[in-house]
């Protein structure tokens, strides 16, 4: 498949062409888990596999395979299709429900001969597992993966039990550009380091080679400055407010071990984050700044832009951003 028809077949699938998926909440721990069975051997892997974890899942079958199971392998598991949709009312039958959830298309007809039957496509493969993504995987990899979910809190279902599931909309597509030119290119700039691997994990971390004002410290000392993954703060934020909170407290603790850990981070004299939620920051020792003028009304411009990008209707607590901060040696006392 020429690389043009692949960009447009993921742009496609981003917008919800023809009821494509997108995920569910953002917030919630449950990705949905779907596997592509292509073979008997697949399928007895697949199985064996998701019953040493106790986990159900969604199963990707060709109609052609699906011709000679038995429903009762599949109990607890959701079916879905691999493949041509034609042997789509197969599936129905194996299933003993209408099947809704199919294999991602190679092509942009592909995907319109799912939307005629009303059938939704998987997006394309997530890099890694986020609240409410859809994971698709080969059964060869499915151990190592469903291990790696339970090590990061993530809680693996079919397709059709993660919360809140929807077709994706223009505004996804607009929203994962924006991620990719915006907040990706500034962390490659700025050499962010991602420390929210977990599914409650919420805090990114960025070395500086100086001390901004109004840091009490000299200019050329030293700093981390705290970012938050925005979609997922926003998220966790819709489940409640306490929920966030407990997160961002919990996502410290990640930074002070990568304090200690990360060579990048050795030199750090402080820690500190210009934020509009500088109460939960305050609540967990540290001091806030009051920002130069210019610089509050730049930041507060930009956490505007912020969030109507990631679509929050809530408006926070404060409207004046400061700068919240800890000295390295107290920060670790408290977080380390």
């Amino acid at each position: 498949m020429a690389p043009s028809s692949t960009a447009a077949v993921r742009a496609a699938l981003r917008a919800g062409r023809a009821g494509a998926w997108h995920g569910g909440h953002p917030g919630d721990p449950r990705v949905g888990l779907s596997i592509p069975v292509r073979s008997d051997a697949d399928l007895r892997a697949a199985l064996a596999t998701l019953a040493e974890a106790g986990v159900s899942a969604t199963l990707l079958l060709s109609p052609a395979l699906a011709r000679g199971l038995d429903r009762a392998w599949l109990a607890g598991h959701e079916v879905g299709g691999l493949g041509d949709p034609a042997g789509a009312p197969g599936l129905d039958v194996l299933a003993g429900t209408p099947v809704t959830t199919w294999a991602t298309p190679e092509r942009l007809r592909g995907l319109r001969a799912l939307g005629t039957r009303g059938l939704h496509a998987l997006p394309p493969g997530a890099d890694r597992p986020a609240p409410g993504a859809l994971l698709t995987v080969d059964p060869a990899q499915l151990p190592a993966l469903l291990a790696d979910l339970k090590r990061l809190g993530y809680r693996p279902v079919p397709v059709r039990d993660v919360p809140d599931l929807r077709a994706g909309t223009g505004r996804d597509l607009f929203l994962h550009g924006y991620t990719r030119l915006v907040e990706d290119r500034f962390a490659r700039q700025h050499g962010v380091i991602d420390l929210a691997q977990r599914a409650d994990a919420v805090m990114r971390v960025a070395p500086l080679d100086h001390a901004p004002a109004p840091l009490p410290l000299p200019r050329t000392a030293h700093t981390a400055e705290l970012h938050l993954h925005s979609p997922r703060i926003v998220g966790l934020a819709s489940r409640s407010a306490l929920t966030a909170y407990r997160a961002y407290l919990r996502s410290l603790r990640d930074v002070g071990a990568a304090l200690q850990d990360r060579p990048e981070l050795q030199e750090a004299q402080a820690v500190f984050a210009v934020t509009l939620f500088h109460a939960p920051l305050a609540q967990a020792g540290f001091t806030l700044l009051d920002l130069p003028p210019a610089m509050a009304r730049w930041y507060g411009l930009g956490f505007r832009l912020l969030r109507v990008a990631y679509g929050t209707t809530r408006a926070p607590s404060e409207d004046t951003p400061k700068m919240a901060w800890l000295p390295r040696d107290e920060f670790l006392r408290r977080y380390g």
